[in-house]
């Protein structure tokens, strides 16, 4: 399922490696797209949305939007 964050905070490749590696931390086959002009990051992952979420937020991102979620998935 491919799962797109809307997140603050990004503005340059250190954040990007910082947001993907976060988020293989927790599934190390996702894959990872980031777009630091719109602070876009779509992911591609079997994992939940809220566990994705975390792992970001744990990075020190702010996530504000999510889309792409399927019901159960996150809230």
């Amino acid at each position: 399922m491919t799962i797109e964050f809307q997140v603050e905070g990004m503005s340059c490749q250190h954040c990007v490696a910082a947001v993907t590696n976060a988020i293989r931390e927790h599934d190390g086959t996702a894959q990872v797209q980031v777009d630091l002009a719109s602070g876009r990051v779509a992911v591609d992952s079997a994992q939940p949305a809220d566990t994705l979420k975390a792992a970001i937020d744990e990075a020190g991102y702010t996530v504000t939007g999510m889309t792409g979620v399927t019901s159960g998935a996150a809230r």
